[in-house]
């Protein structure tokens, strides 16, 4: 067997060459982070054989930086491992007391590890490409975050605008309310506006629910206003709303994509009423290849949604706190989609309220119906049958 280390960086990576008898084949070499780089250690691989799969490629998880490596190494069909870098940490002081760290160094371990079969899984070609849903998936997390802040400042903004508006509808956050705002955005500018001009926004922008008799109303509403004149403001408000439509737009274009991937994937947990395309995807882009995990709870852990141990001498923790480690993402996802499968599937919503009747919090509650949920999801993924709902 022929072992290849590489440590990836930014403009460079190192790479080191052994095989199985422990004879370094190529000393640690530095090849530049682009297509003739990655010629270059091809070429090396196949001077010392003719047959790759005897080869097993190891390269630290660096993010982007090693993507595009990665990418190239599995088009060539060489069999690739991702580890961990706090993996190749425990291993390199494993192997020596000296606190040694070095790019060439990092290679040479990685390639020993790969030696030692420390029971590390390749990454699949599938898993490759299911960054492609990751991506999406945490791309859309970010605008839906930032998308909840300009919301945070819309309220912010009418409170000193127009405070009044927010008891004459049942949210802020409608299209006809932003359609109000975008037009006239102070009380004002409402309290000015021609009964007919508003009178017909708030009808088309409500599809038929405003009538004249709600156009009067705010028109009156704003005229006792004690909400100030700020242009300053008014500018602020009508430009954070444009923001929102455009998030808006962008956040429907990302889940176009993530529908069009799962209805490709075809994935059974879609099955479980409760959990959407947007919960699914991430769900199923944050846990990757099921294959990796050999139980559910090792799924748990990995969303660091295993309880914590703290044990020394006589002294052990009564209160048990969620270690909150791993994939934040898988985190959310997972947490997110119980609430709603417990709302929607009798049960998990029995199964909620008999941890409520336990005494439980409502979100310590939620959390042991995740953990059923994922011995669900993992069980689904892994037998390929959909979920059968018990009547």
């Amino acid at each position: 067997m022929i072992y290849v280390g590489i440590d990836v960086s930014k403009d460079k990576h190192d790479c080191f060459i052994t095989n199985s008898d422990g004879e370094v084949l190529y000393k640690a070499f530095t090849i530049p982070n682009n297509r003739d780089g990655f010629d270059e250690l091809y070429q090396k691989i196949e001077s010392v054989t003719v047959v790759l799969t005897n080869v097993k490629v190891g390269l630290e998880a660096t993010g982007h930086y090693s993507y595009n490596i990665l990418g190239y190494l599995l088009n060539k069909g060489l069999t690739t491992f991702v580890i961990n870098p706090l993996h190749t940490n425990l291993y390199r002081k494993s192997l020596s007391l000296r606190k040694t760290k070095t790019d060439k160094v990092d290679a040479r371990t990685i390639a020993t590890m790969l030696m030692s079969d420390v029971n590390l899984k390749s990454y699949s070609d599938t898993f490759y490409h299911n960054e492609e849903l990751k991506s999406l998936t945490r791309y859309r997390f970010d605008k839906v975050k930032e998308r909840a802040k300009l919301k945070s400042s819309i309220s912010r903004l009418v409170t000193i605008l127009f405070p009044e508006l927010e008891k004459l509808v049942s949210t802020l956050h409608t299209a006809s309310t932003y359609a109000l705002l975008y037009e006239f955005p102070s009380a004002s500018s409402v309290a000015n506006a021609h009964l007919t001009r508003l009178t017909n926004l708030l009808n088309t922008s409500s599809k038929g629910r405003y009538s004249k008799e709600t156009a009067i109303l705010f028109r009156e509403c704003a005229r006792t206003s004690i909400g100030s004149h700020m242009p300053a403001k008014s500018l602020e408000l009508k430009h954070t709303i444009k923001l929102i439509y455009e998030l808006d737009n962008q956040i429907s274009e990302i889940e176009s994509e993530i529908k069009i991937i799962m209805d490709d994937i075809n994935s059974p947990i879609l099955s479980i009423p409760g959990i959407s395309y947007r919960m699914g995807a991430m769900i199923l882009a944050e846990i990757g290849d099921f294959n990796r995990f050999s139980s559910a709870d090792k799924i748990l852990a990995f969303a660091g949604m295993s309880p914590s141990t703290y044990q020394s001498g006589k002294l052990e923790s009564s209160y048990s706190h969620m270690e909150k480690r791993g994939s934040k993402y898988l985190r959310y996802a997972l947490f997110n989609s119980t609430k709603f499968v417990c709302n929607w599937d009798p049960t998990y919503a029995a199964y909620l309220s008999k941890k409520r009747a336990e005494g439980k919090h409502y979100n310590v509650a939620i959390t042991h119906a995740t953990k059923k949920l994922v011995r669900l999801i993992y069980q689904l993924e892994k037998s390929g049958q959909l979920y059968k709902q018990v009547s």
